[in-house]
């Protein structure tokens, strides 16, 4: 069982993670989600359990209780929904706006 655990204390590492859950059972990994452009924890991660008896054990045993600081919410993770591909509609690329409204003119636009 996938498992969602959120209001991580930022200074928490992947492995006191595991070494939480794996007092109620096997954990197959624990990963802290990290922000990709300054490698920070952005306070929430996931924890895998082959077991779903000792996933749901853990997910009783934990939610609402203080570790590092924090208070953790825990509950069962959500299938990931599919995202539509980001698009890029700003800057030079929309034609909109700005300087001579996309006509490559920087000037007055009066004599068109």
């Amino acid at each position: 069982m996938n498992i969602f655990v959120s209001n991580i204390n930022y200074r928490t590492q992947n492995e006191s993670l595991l070494n939480l859950f794996a007092s109620y059972g096997e954990v197959t990994s624990a990963r802290i989600i990290t922000d990709r452009e300054t490698g920070r924890s952005r306070g929430f991660g996931f924890v895998e359990m082959p077991n779903d008896d000792e996933a749901k054990a853990a997910i009783e045993a934990i939610n609402g209780k203080e570790f590092e600081e924090k208070v953790l919410n825990v509950s069962e993770a959500r299938p990931r929904e599919e995202r539509a591909p980001r698009r890029n509609f700003g800057g030079y690329h929309n034609h909109r706006g700005g300087y001579g409204e996309g006509r490559g003119n920087y000037g007055n636009n009066d004599r068109f």
